[in-house]
């Protein structure tokens, strides 16, 4: 017995928005509504498998960047 006739199925993977919802008869969704505060505030960088496991979060990341530019900084002063 097939309780799915009649039934259409779609990707779980597609990015697409089920073709049944109507964007207009929604309230408040405006496409790109916040695009620009987004852009402005994310940088978002993807980080290696491997190097993940040793930074459990952007502060670490972000601590580690701040040295490593003061050393390369101090590395240039030195340089002859």
């Amino acid at each position: 017995m097939n309780l799915f006739i009649g039934v259409t199925f779609y990707p779980t993977n597609s990015h697409e928005i089920n073709p049944k919802y109507d964007l207009a008869k929604l309230p408040g969704v405006v496409r790109g509504k916040y695009a620009k505060k987004y852009k402005k505030g994310t940088n978002i960088i993807h980080l290696y498998p491997d190097i993940a496991k040793v930074f459990k979060n952007d502060e670490l990341v972000n601590q580690t960047l701040r040295s490593l530019i003061d050393i390369a900084k101090t590395q240039a002063k030195v340089s002859p």
